[in-house]
């Protein structure tokens, strides 16, 4: 419609010029005039209608392709509109099942997450169970890497170390806790052959340690695990029912020993009396050399089957005088008997004499009674005072042979001390003294020599000093420690709780 509005106007516009412009409106005005010179308004309504018909043709005939051209266009649009609506359909087939693909990607994905949350629960649920065995383990575990760095460090590891998790993970084990009882030669040892070791820490009186070290399989970067049981306890339990073991079989045995020996020395005893009665009333028809030497020995005979009698009686009452409590005890008229019972016991054939050392007594005043188990503590006194005896015996000094003896209360605690100026300790003498079968003297010739592992003779019972250790440490609960020095002699110290 605007294109044949256009042309309208245009025709018009066109007819007008021709009409105003001067020559072109005078002949046209002249042809529709008659001769007369009157207007011809037939030939104007003629000439005007043709025109308007001409105008209205060339109208219809654009309105003609302008329909046709729209019609083209409905077509080329409705074709365009089918095309879009199945691009449409197919689009929205494709969506449906792209929907459906997701919903079934997404009700598999949830699966898939729901197992994953399961697994993971599961997962965690095992962390803390195997997190909680770990930490609830009575033994001390530390994990390595290979290169030595803590990775666990449970609270037993805690416990027995008094060192933090938080201050050893992530660190080299022996910067982070220098005393470790494994060393790094062990943990490379098991890494390297790829085996378990078992192994046991020991310190007298201080700790027993249990240790394995065992590799971790199917990851190089883990290293290994170490395990170690405080069986401190278990082993001081155990060592105390085998001395008491010990205690009550050597009872049995003093007793039967004393008992067999005691018939015999009376005996002898008996014999020796009646001898020398026999020898002082014959004593006339021998000579004054013979009678005094037979007289001599026999006096000897009589000391000496008087001193094996003390002896027996001694172990008779050891043998008796075993109590199921301890009993409140002065220590002081212990150690007197003690040193009593030594001047009658100990004595070497023409050589030295318990009875011939002097013996200093510095005790303190009013000194408590004590729990203790007294026939105990006496062996205690007798085995230091013997090994005492034993070392003066040895020296080749000139001193004067002497013992000193004290007892003092010190806090809450008596302390005792015997000190002699006999043959003074080695340093390895002084640390491996309270060992079972201890001795610093060479084996005789005729005996099998067995060293062991620290080099020293095992031989000679009777200066080994493990039981009166054993009974100050472990059946009084007490401290039992030795110093020497060549110059200032031997010092036994022993400590005893009041309360």
């Amino acid at each position: 419609m605007n294109k044949l509005q256009f042309l309208f106007q245009l025709l018009v516009f066109a007819t007008a010029l021709l009409m105003l412009s001067d020559p072109a409106t005078a002949d046209i005005l002249n042809y529709f005039k008659d001769e007369d010179g009157h207007t011809n308004w037939q030939y104007v309504a003629n000439w005007s209608s043709g025109i308007l018909i001409l105008l209205l043709s060339v109208a219809a005939i654009s309105l003609y392709r302008g329909q046709q051209q729209i019609n083209e266009a409905n077509k080329a649009l409705t074709k365009a509109n089918d095309e879009l609506e199945q691009r449409v359909k197919e689009r929205t087939a494709t969506l449906d099942e792209s929907n459906q693909l997701l919903k079934e990607s997404n009700i598999l994905l949830e699966g898939e997450i729901n197992q994953h949350l399961a697994t993971a629960r599961r997962l965690h649920a095992s962390e803390t169970y195997i997190k909680s065995i770990l930490e609830s383990m009575p033994l001390m575990l530390v994990g390595l890497d290979k290169y030595g760095i803590v990775t666990q460090w449970n609270r037993g590891a805690e416990e027995i170390t008094g060192l933090k998790a938080k201050d050893a993970l992530e660190r080299v084990l022996w910067e982070a806790y220098p005393i470790m009882p494994v060393s790094r030669d062990k943990v490379e040892q098991a890494l390297a052959d790829n085996t378990t070791l078992n192994m046991r820490r020991s310190q007298r009186g201080q700790f027993h340690f249990d240790i394995t070290i065992y590799p971790l399989e199917g990851d190089s970067d883990t290293g290994v695990v170490i395990l170690i049981d405080d069986v401190t306890h278990q082993v001081t339990s155990e060592n105390k029912l085998i001395e008491r073991d010990k205690i009550s079989n050597m009872g049995e045995l003093a007793s039967t020993m004393a008992h067999d020996i005691n018939a015999p020395l009376q005996a002898i005893i008996n014999d020796i009396e009646k001898a020398q009665q026999t020898v002082a009333e014959h004593d006339k028809h021998l000579s004054n050399k013979v009678f005094q030497q037979i007289f001599s020995l026999l006096t000897d005979a009589g000391d000496q089957s008087q001193r094996a009698s003390a002896i027996i009686k001694n172990l008779l009452d050891f043998a008796g005088s075993h109590d199921e409590e301890q009993n409140p005890a002065n220590i002081t008229d212990i150690m007197d008997h003690s040193l009593e019972l030594a001047s009658n016991i100990f004595s070497f054939p023409h050589g030295l004499k318990f009875a011939d050392i002097s013996i200093v007594r510095e005790y303190g005043s009013d000194l408590p009674a004590v729990p203790c188990f007294s026939s105990e503590m006496q062996q205690v006194f007798l085995s230091l005072l013997r090994h005492s005896f034993r070392s003066m015996a040895e020296n080749d000094h000139d001193k004067p042979p002497r013992i000193i003896v004290k007892v003092l209360q010190s806090y809450d605690a008596l302390w005792i001390k015997i000190h002699h100026n006999g043959r003074a300790l080695s340093a390895e003498e002084q640390q491996y003294i309270f060992e079972p079968y201890f001795s610093a003297q060479p084996l005789l010739s005729h005996q099998s020599k067995s060293n062991d592992h620290f080099g020293i003779t095992r031989s000679d019972a009777g200066k080994h000093l493990s039981f009166p250790y054993f009974i100050i440490t472990e059946h009084h609960e007490g401290q039992m420690a030795v110093t020497s020095d060549p110059d200032s002699g031997t010092t036994f110290h022993m400590q005893l709780q009041l309360k």
